[in-house]
């Protein structure tokens, strides 16, 4: 994973944490990404959510029509990840930037 921590990475990372509002993060994300890409990302983030309030792979699947794959990876990221879901979706919960 070495390798996979560029500088352009860096630099991607600092670009996100510069952005102020909802409407600034919009306007980068859909500049920046696809209409997949944005719709495959914010269906992990939603598969994340209904994983931690104890979902079912099968409601995932039929709520969300995420494949039984992007769940089991979204699992394992939960399980045993970097905690970066836990920390956005805590955060979201509580209602916080």
């Amino acid at each position: 994973m070495e390798n996979f921590f560029t500088e352009e990475l860096k630099n991607f990372y600092k670009a996100i944490l510069e952005l102020k509002s909802e409407e600034e993060c919009r306007k980068f994300f859909e500049d920046i990404c696809t209409i997949k890409e944005l719709r495959d990302i914010s269906q992990r983030l939603e598969v994340a959510s209904m994983l931690s309030n104890k979902k079912s792979y099968q409601e995932i699947v039929k709520e969300t029509g995420a494949s039984t794959t992007t769940i089991c990876r979204v699992n394992k990221c939960i399980m045993y990840g970097g905690g970066g879901y836990k920390t956005v979706l805590d955060r979201i919960d509580k209602g916080e930037k």
